[in-house]
């Protein structure tokens, strides 16, 4: 293994901050322009954004598959908590 340029802790530091300063300078310079759209931030939002409207979408079919039943959750948390109180 070759020995570290600055430290074992800089070097990796400063890779990643090359990294994302080389990527900036490529999405931001007139040579290279890219439509907006293809740009990282709009696609990280796209992607979110359709993360969580999948999520969503489980979760509600979800719950329409299992319906909660609110009245037997309370009963046995009293139950539970009754039984604390009287130890």
């Amino acid at each position: 293994m070759p020995p570290p340029l600055l430290s074992r802790t800089l070097d990796p530091i400063l890779g990643v901050f090359t990294g994302v300063l080389a990527y900036y300078l490529y999405e931001s310079h007139p040579r290279t322009a890219m439509p907006e759209d293809l740009k990282l931030a709009p696609l990280l939002r796209r992607k979110y954004a359709k993360w969580q409207e999948e999520r969503e979408r489980q979760l509600l079919a979800a719950a329409e598959d299992t319906p909660v039943d609110w009245q037997a959750i309370a009963a046995t948390t009293e139950v539970e908590t009754n039984k604390a109180v009287h130890k």
